[in-house]
């Protein structure tokens, strides 16, 4: 969420004026040649490709890297080029869509790039629309006036030649789907999903496309897979539901397609859902933003890549969207809260990814937030000092929004932390007078953890609730391994230590071993009794038992019943005695919670820490379908 182009947050009637006359363009075919990113040759001292270790993103070394980032709007969007930004309620696709990053009209990317290392910026966050991929017309002269060599490129080459430029001057950049058409976002304009104006396979075509675009050039870290999820008119998107409005399914399988085809270098920040409901007292309506991960989060099937992200500004709040004169009077905004409040607010809502030890356990990156160089209100004012105070007391990844605007003539962005006039004279906070400043210094120069991340256990879930979750690229490889079945498999390298008792929901972790897999790709899919030479363990239900020596990484359901068992031998001699773990009729879980809640509200069971699981129970009975009843635990 970010203001309009008057600065001002949404009115009811303004609503209304973003949809009128919006037809979104066809856009045109893909270049068929890409150009290859220049190989970074700045003097940072950092080397990519980014990870993740536990809360923090680390560099190809291991070292702690925080993102220190801003965002460089405008390739997204749509601008005259004169001083103010296109009205965005009249524009639409083809009209004044100059689609280049701000500032190229007005002064030298040397210069841009000098001013962003003055910020103290080490990465940028660099947006563009669907419809900058696939638009074939060059840019007009004016939008790159003071980039002349940048003359006669179409957006997307425009778009190349800024990430060559901030790559080769050592800054890591982070591709962000912000919008589906250039369009400023972000209200009822067609953009609110990423598939609102488009199918979600041609979303997850042009991701692989961008990704595999710049994936040679390794201080591309990231792929934002999209701005601010929002409701439309009539619906809203969900976490989890299994529908064509299902955010979190689209952004795995988004995530899927660019780390096992395009670029497995690239970490994939997902951000949470920013509004649900219809804005006004007496609807339902929300800014759920992460708080769903905390029961659903992704897995991804290359562990080390998921970032998560979450956007707050002052005028918006907990349950208000921001807008006004549509009556969210008894919602208070962020600004409204006092620091403890605020403080609370901002766990509940993202901050609980970075606790350690569970199955959404990620590195959190605020990849917006930010306040008016003319702000006077003092509420507003607090607020940024409350909220940079804590993004540098928890040491959090962030991204200011924006990075470049315009001054003069009475027009401009005043959020902007740069703004250049007609003459390429800057003002903002590098200058004198402007009080964001001292809040500014504060926040980028705050005390960080930095030098080598250890990497602790890691823990995912996997959750069959609509689709196979085979998370691991060694099993894919092998192909179908219970064709017809719903299958859950664990990352390499992980475990299975839990399931649900209904639901299809797993918990996977390397807790206390590592990677206990041996080499090799072989695997033993489990479907009858056969390799029970250990005793009885559930007397009276069906057991399916790994073969000595092999452990569990995967299951596999039809309906809600059992399927099969997926074993895989292990590198290293395994206890062949253990005990059971019964959860047909609750929680059965060790002391601690060691993983966190993956199957919210189900009957569950888990091995503990020291464990292994070597089998899955089960019988039929009315009701249960031969639901998953027991586990087999051993000791490591």
């Amino acid at each position: 969420m970010r203001r309009l182009p008057t600065r001002r947050a949404l009115t009811l009637a303004a609503l209304s004026a973003l949809l009128t006359g919006f037809l979104p363009a066809a856009p045109g075919g893909v270049h068929a040649s890409a150009t290859t990113a220049a190989t970074a040759t700045g003097t940072a001292s950092w080397a990519g490709p980014l990870s993740t270790r536990g809360r923090y993103i680390v560099d190809a070394a291991g070292n702690r890297f925080k993102l220190k980032s801003a965002n460089w709007g405008g390739a997204q969007g749509s601008w005259t080029g004169s001083g103010d930004r296109a009205d965005a309620a009249n524009h639409h696709a083809g009209e004044n869509s100059h689609q280049t990053p701000l500032g190229l009209d007005r002064t030298p990317l040397s210069t841009l790039l000098a001013d962003f290392h003055r910020l103290g910026l080490n990465s940028v966050r660099l947006p563009f629309s669907n419809e900058m991929i696939h638009t074939t017309a060059p840019v007009p002269d004016s939008a790159v006036a003071a980039n002349p060599r940048l003359r006669g490129k179409t957006p997307l080459e425009v778009y190349d030649a800024v990430v060559a430029a901030l790559t080769g001057d050592g800054f890591a950049v982070i591709l962000n789907n912000h919008t589906i058409t250039a369009r400023w976002c972000c209200g009822l304009d067609g953009n609110e999903r990423w598939n609102t104006s488009q199918t979600t396979a041609r979303w997850v075509d042009d991701w692989a496309f961008m990704a595999a675009r710049y994936r040679d050039d390794k201080r591309v870290v990231a792929a934002d897979l999209y701005n601010e999820v929002r409701r439309d008119i009539l619906d809203d998107p969900n976490w989890g539901g299994g529908d064509r409005h299902d955010w979190f399914a689209a952004a795995q399988q988004a995530a899927d397609r660019i780390l096992t085809r395009a670029n497995p270098d690239l970490l994939i920040v997902v951000e949470g859902i920013n509004w649900t409901g219809i804005p006004a007292d007496g609807l339902p309506h929300d800014r759920p933003t992460l708080t769903p991960a905390r029961t659903l989060s992704h897995t991804l099937t290359r562990s080390g890549k998921l970032v998560y992200s979450a956007h707050f500004y002052g005028f918006t709040g907990p349950r208000h969207s921001g807008a006004t004169g549509i009556g969210e009077t008894h919602d208070p905004r962020y600004q409204d809260l006092s620091r403890a409040e605020l403080y609370q607010v901002l766990r509940e809502q993202a901050f609980f990814v970075t606790d350690d030890g569970t199955h959404h356990t990620a590195p959190l990156w605020v990849s917006e937030f930010g306040t008016g160089a003319g702000e006077t209100g003092a509420k507003a004012r607090a607020w940024f000092t409350h909220f940079t105070d804590h993004l540098a007391a928890q040491d959090t990844d962030f991204a200011y929004w924006p990075l470049v605007g315009w001054s003069g003539d009475g027009k401009g962005d005043d959020f902007a932390l740069l703004r250049y006039d007609t003459t390429g004279r800057r003002s903002g906070i590098l200058d004198d007078g402007d009080w964001r400043t001292k809040d500014w210094r504060k926040l980028v120069d705050a005390p960080a953890r930095g030098g080598p991340i250890t990497a602790g256990a890691r823990w995912n879930m996997l959750t069959l609730d609509h689709a196979d979750a085979v998370r691991s690229l060694r099993t894919l490889a092998q192909g179908d391994w219970d064709p017809g079945a719903r299958k859950g498999v664990c990352p390499d390298g992980q475990r299975l230590i839990g399931l649900a008792h209904t639901g299809g929901r797993g918990l996977c972790t390397d807790t206390g071993t590592g990677d206990l897999r041996a080499a090799g790709d072989t695997h033993t899919v489990v479907r009858d009794e056969r390799y029970v030479t250990g005793g009885d363990w559930a007397t009276g239900y069906t057991k399916l038992e790994c073969p000595a020596g092999q452990f569990l990484i995967g299951y596999s359901l039809r309906g809600a019943a059992v399927s099969a068992a997926l074993c895989v031998p292990a590198r290293e001699r395994l206890a062949l005695t253990g005990h059971t773990v019964w959860f047909d009729r609750g929680d059965n879980r060790p002391d601690g919670d060691p993983g966190g809640e993956f199957a919210h509200g189900r009957s569950k069971g888990q091995c503990a820490s020291g464990e292994y699981a070597a089998g899955i129970a089960y019988t039929r009975r009315i009701g249960s379908l031969a639901s998953p009843d027991a586990l087999l635990c051993r000791p490591l």
